[in-house]
């Protein structure tokens, strides 16, 4: 919705939220439900109305409890039946520089000063503590805003005493307890307020009349913000830009002006401003962000803008180039395809709002921010919250590249008539093994990521990958792939739950960067081999469709499995029978012909 998307107006979502609120549940997307605990240190009622917004907007309908006035310590660390009961899929401890019990005396030493910090650092250490293992989910905390006041004026910050200098320690050591905790996030308060204007966040009016620690109009910045945290985790962030690139990535138009006329560079203020745009985009891409072109150019001008000797992007720093004079939206199709992921996974960045409205009609979902002035290309991108990071894996700095593998993969299957001899070409090799504390992170990642390739779209958090891969009642693979175009890394994954002598698979996922790869058989043929270790007499499998599976409605019957219940389009249910009637082994043909699984561990599943 156009309204909940940056730049947004806040009085406006605070004056609409009803009648905003009311058209999104009309609009008939099928959303992600996910219960959501916000524990407060002041009034939260303005914040969860409009993370609510923000959270349908994401295709995530939420379930709120949220506790009485300033209890967040309490329903945190003590027993709270009404908050067991709601099992939260989420918790959000939204506090403020408000909810700090002392601050540094004037007259204190630093040793007490530092035991003061200590003291109130080691407050919220036990609210994450008693919240990580009563529950289990991902913990969003906010860090501490500015103080209003600065009693010792710019000294503040450096002072032992200050204020200001107590917040920035204390926020130092919630920044390494977030490193260190799996479960911990940061919204990052004392960035949100600074961005939105300190001295009106923080205008007392809001505290004296409402108990609201920030001002009412500021309270949807706050809220987007925990969104996006909150949509990240889920793995609903964008994958990649596609750019235009007359007026987008440089100034004029390199057809007339030619790759001389083009401005960019250091010469003057606008070339400055779509030189750092272009660096702007090249940290993006170090972040794993996949590149691409989509303008209406020859190709030969869109390479010479490219090599531009005073631009940052090159032509290899793109996954694809797509220059010519098709539509855009029809381009943006085309990219997609190519690197194997959804349109509406890739933002499309042009300055022709001509061009945005062609590509939104071909394509709604896809994200097409507002542009206007090279000098602000970078701050709409920035805060619109598109990536928004949660955690940064080596496969997530890979990613980049790997998708630009798919391309070279994509063209090489060109050159091949038999699909089978192609898929030889690639010289692959899987490394298939049950779930290692080094993956956790990056597993729990694809599966809040995947999609298309997923039978249930069971989503998991880190702390749920290990409780799985550390139960001997689950059978847990992982497969990480190579080819001799690199490494695609960890890839896919199963869980499966032992159930008498049935293994019933709950998760079976794969990333949409090895798509026909049949690495899937691979995985099966392993699967099976668990099974038949453990003398199980079945698998059993459970296709649950959603708007974006489809494509996995048949896989198991096209792995030998045979449907006992349910029909081709909506839910069923699989089998793979492992023994006879008479309890003796079925010999159970190998699917894989295409991958060398070279580095498999028959374990317990731990």
């Amino acid at each position: 919705m156009k309204e909940l998307e940056y730049p947004f107006d806040p009085e406006l979502l605070v004056k609409k939220r009803r009648a905003l609120k009311k058209k999104l549940l009309a609009d008939g997307v099928s959303r992600l439900h996910k219960k959501i605990a916000i524990l407060g240190g002041s009034t939260t009622d303005f914040v969860k109305q409009s993370l609510e917004l923000f959270l349908l907007n994401f295709g995530i309908e939420p379930e709120f409890y949220e506790s009485d006035y300033g209890r967040f310590y309490q329903d945190a660390v003590f027993c709270n039946e009404q908050l067991e009961a709601f099992a939260p899929d989420f918790v959000y401890v939204c506090t403020s520089n408000r909810n700090l019990e002392h601050y540094p005396e004037l007259s204190m030493g630093k040793e007490q000063a530092e035991q003061l910090l200590e003291s109130e650092a080691g407050r919220y250490a036990q609210v994450w503590e008693s919240l990580g293992k009563r529950f289990h989910v991902p913990i969003l905390q906010n860090n501490f805003e500015k103080p209003y006041f600065r009693l010792l004026g710019n000294r503040d910050t450096a002072d032992f005493r200050g204020r200001v200098h107590f917040i920035n320690e204390l926020n130092a050591r919630f920044a390494d307890a977030a490193a260190a905790r799996s479960d911990l996030y940061l919204v990052d308060l004392d960035y949100i307020s600074s961005d939105y204007g300190l001295k009106q966040w923080s205008d007392p009016f809001y505290w004296y009349m409402y108990k609201c620690a920030a001002a009412i109009p500021a309270v949807p910045y706050l809220a987007f913000n925990v969104a996006c945290i909150i949509k990240a985790l889920l793995g609903k962030n964008k994958k990649g830009l596609v750019l235009d690139l007359d007026n987008t990535l440089w100034g004029g138009v390199i057809g007339d002006d030619g790759p001389e006329g083009i401005r960019i560079g250091h010469e003057d203020s606008e070339g400055q401003a779509f030189f750092e745009f272009q660096q702007y985009l090249k940290l993006l891409k170090q972040t794993g962000l996949v590149l691409a072109v989509d303008s209406k150019n020859d190709e030969t001008n869109a390479v010479a803008g490219l090599n531009h000797p005073e631009g940052v992007l090159r032509p290899d720093d793109f996954a694809e180039i797509k220059a010519n004079w098709e539509t855009k939206g029809k381009n943006l199709s085309s990219i997609a395809s190519d690197l194997s992921v959804l349109p509406e996974s890739l933002v499309f960045v042009d300055d022709n709002p001509a061009e945005r409205h062609q590509v939104k009609l071909d394509h709604p979902e896809v994200s097409a921010p507002e542009i206007e002035d090279v000098s602000h290309y970078i701050g709409v991108i920035d805060r619109s919250g598109f990536f928004e990071n949660v955690q940064l894996s080596a496969d997530d700095l890979r990613r980049a590249q790997m998708y630009r593998q798919n391309a070279e993969r994509k063209q090489a299957q060109s050159r091949f008539s038999d699909y089978g001899e192609f898929l030889d070409s690639l010289e692959m090799k899987a490394e298939i093994r049950p779930f290692e504390p080094l993956y956790y992170q990056r597993l729990s990642q694809l599966a809040n990521k995947s999609n298309q390739f997923n039978l249930t779209t069971r989503r998991y958090t880190p702390e749920e990958i290990q409780a799985v891969a550390e139960d001997p009642r689950f059978v847990t693979l992982y497969a990480r792939l190579w080819d001799r175009f690199g490494d695609n890394g960890v890839v896919s994954e199963i869980i499966g739950r032992i159930d008498g002598s049935v293994l019933r698979i709950e998760l079976w996922l794969m990333s949409c960067r090895v798509l026909k790869r049949d690495l899937e058989k691979a995985m099966a043929d392993v699967l099976l081999e668990q099974a038949q270790l453990r003398g199980l007499s079945a698998i059993v499998g459970t296709y649950l469709p959603t708007p974006k599976n489809h494509m996995v409605s048949g896989m198991l019957g096209e792995l030998g499995y045979v449907r006992i219940s349910g029909s081709t389009e909506g839910e069923s249910v699989w089998m793979l029978k492992l023994l006879d009637s008479s309890g003796k082994k079925i010999d159970c043909a190998k699917l894989n012909c295409h991958i060398a699984v070279n580095a498999v561990t028959h374990g317990d599943g731990q």
